[in-house]
């Protein structure tokens, strides 16, 4: 990991850079740690591709489709703000080597064993990744994070968004891209065809048989990327050194035919026993692990002194909100001041000195680099009771919970709700008609029906408990929205239901609540939703709805307030029909907040369902 340059930027975000991990094709990844804590790999666009609308368009799409890749085998997508001036994608961070450093340089090639459970787990990231309709299209071996609990697979997708600028035919010559890596290309991609699942197969083979030899199958770019391609596309793969069952599977999976490869679900079962093993790697690279993981622990945030100033914006650029960090100042990742995240908690900040290795001339992996000078040992001994080096495991994050049951319980109360205060309408219209008759007999008549017909104990009764449900509703989406983005949500989750009963707060302080977990909960604006055919069409939805209910709402309680005096006290019939009239403005409010209540219902449910099932 290198130390922070003056154009680096020292935040993206609301989260903190701490080095830079290494410059590819599509832009720089930095070391970063959010602010809960948690570490991740922040990865910054080029200039000259985030001034491609097509490039915007499809890098949006990759980043809604990378967001619903689940598993133990890959390293999730946190974070995202493709719309700002410079996009970025946070993705969790992976403290491991990458499978290039383990074998070009630390190690060599890997035994049989630990071959076989490599493909174990890179099978089961592919199927991840292809459940989720993305195809990785550059698996490679630096873009394979070797850990002590097995491999896990960064970047799947994201190819695909370099190749609609690149496609145009001077789209090399602009961003210095190349979709996939020579060597490790699938004939199908050399020969410019459509890329499928059986591509990243093909590719798979091409790893394995790397981790295998430490070797590629068709040889280096030293006589030329063309004539290295023609190698992939029309020869067969250099295997020597790779026996028995393992041999028999890489050779299938550099079939030059796609259909001719395994399916991936295939790979899964054949390779079943060896996902399993523990450890998977020989006791050298675990110890080299171990190394690793204490120099992450000891890295320190940079001082904020020089170099770049300036934060990103959320996912989807929503307007930034909160209050602004001290001497943030706007600079080209977004707006400045504290932003909504996606992620959840990943424990304490570990901290101390970043050191910097010799640079780097190739795209370097989400993991730390070896150096020549560790730094002192400085993390405290483990816990009583646990022995020797092991994975840092952080503290169970918090997890969002359904609430679509709650809501749509609460839906159909306020619907009957709202009928319920239609009836009192029409008794308030009657109720009127009596009083505007000339007579005693009639006043006595009309305070007979009111008693007769009188609502109030069924308003009462009905507007509490939709009131109780209610606030526990919006507790269920404050704490969800905690889980996607902590520490992104104004005020506390008791306030989420104290401040509504709380004068004058309840005018202020849930609407700001409710604002920030619609934001949260829509990372992506309307505009950046994927095409048909391009997997599920998540729904988007404006804060039209919100902010009209909200209106009405104040205006129930403004009216409220108003009415409060019964039409019995009234000194004459004049003032009756007055105060009855008044009653009646505020029944007819009240039914259209009722309305707009069971709107606001079911879009912030549906929101945060989309978020809970990974379609957004």
């Amino acid at each position: 990991m290198d130390s922070l340059g003056p154009d680096d930027p020292r935040r993206v975000g609301s989260y903190q850079l701490l080095g830079r991990l290494g410059e590819g094709g599509m832009g720089r990844v930095y070391l970063a740690r959010s602010e809960r804590g948690r570490t991740a790999a922040v990865k910054l666009v080029k200039a000259e591709l985030a001034r491609e609308p097509e490039f915007r368009r499809r890098f949006t799409q990759e980043i809604i489709a990378a967001r619903r890749v689940g598993g133990e085998w890959t390293a999730p997508v946190l974070d995202a703000d493709t719309h700002a001036a410079t996009p970025w994608v946070a993705t969790g961070y992976v403290a491991g080597p990458s499978l290039h450093e383990v074998v070009a340089k630390d190690h060599g090639p890997l035994p049989d064993a630990s071959v076989r459970a490599l493909a174990g787990g890179l099978a089961r990231a592919l199927q991840a990744i292809h459940a989720a309709g993305l195809v990785h299209r550059d698996l490679k071996p630096s873009n394979i994070l070797v850990t002590i609990d097995g491999p896990r697979v960064i970047d799947f997708g994201i190819a695909r968004a370099l190749d609609s600028v690149t496609a145009a035919g001077d789209g090399l010559t602009r961003t210095g891209a190349v979709i996939g890596s020579p060597g490790f290309m699938s004939p199908e991609q050399v020969r410019g065809e459509r890329v499928t699942a059986a591509s990243d197969v093909f590719c798979l083979g091409t790893v394995l048989a790397f981790a295998a030899t430490g070797r590629m199958p068709f040889g280096t770019e030293n006589s030329g990327a063309h004539a290295l391609m023609f190698r992939i596309a029309a020869e067969e793969p250099e295997l020597s050194g790779i026996e028995g069952e393992l041999r028999t599977v890489i050779e299938r999976c550099l079939a030059k035919e796609p259909g001719a490869r395994p399916q991936v679900a295939e790979l899964v079962a054949l390779t079943e026993e060896a996902a399993q093993l523990k450890p998977w790697l020989p006791g050298a690279l675990l110890e080299l692990l171990a190394r690793r993981a204490v120099e992450l622990l000891d890295a320190e945030t940079p001082q904020a002194t020089g170099g770049m100033t300036g934060t990103a914006g959320a996912a989807g650029a929503a307007p930034a909100y909160g209050p602004p960090l001290t001497g943030a100042t706007p600079g080209p990742y977004g707006h400045t001041g504290m932003q909504p995240q996606h992620h959840q908690p990943y424990g304490t900040p570990p901290h101390a000195q970043p050191h910097t290795p010799p640079q780097q001339h190739r795209p370097a992996a989400y993991g730390t680099a070896p150096t020549a000078h560790p730094p002192p040992y400085r993390t405290p001994p483990p816990p009583y009771g646990q022995t020797g080096w092991q994975t840092p495991h952080p503290p169970l994050p918090l997890r969002p919970r359904a609430v679509r049951p709650i809501a749509t319980a609460l839906q159909v109360l306020l619907g009957i709700y709202a009928a319920f205060v239609c009836l009192q309408v029409i008794q308030e219209i009657n109720l009127l008609v009596l009083l505007g008759e000339d007579g005693a007999d009639t006043w006595y008549m009309a305070e007979d029906l009111d008693r007769m017909e009188n609502f109030t104990a069924g308003n009462v009764l009905l507007f509490t408990v939709c009131a109780v449900l209610w606030s526990v509703w919006f507790y269920r989406l404050r704490t969800n929205a905690e889980a996607f983005a902590p520490g992104q949500v104004r005020y506390s989750t008791g306030l989420s239901v104290g401040s509504w009963f709380i004068p004058v707060a309840q005018f202020w302080f849930p609407l700001q609540i409710a604002n920030d977990i619609f934001r949260i909960s829509s990372p992506f604006p309307q505009h950046a939703r994927p095409p048909v055919g391009y997997g599920p069409r998540p729904v988007s939805y404006g804060k039209g709805v919100l902010n009209f209910w909200w209106a009405t709402w104040v205006a129930t309680m403004v009216l409220a307030l108003v009415t409060a005096e019964d039409w019995e006290v009234g000194s004459s019939i004049d003032s009756a029909i007055q105060i009855v009239l008044l009653d009646l403005l505020s029944s007819f409010v009240l039914i259209v907040t009722s309305i707009m209540a069971l709107l606001a219902v079911q879009q912030l449910t549906t929101l945060q369902d989309q978020r809970l099932k990974g379609t957004v």
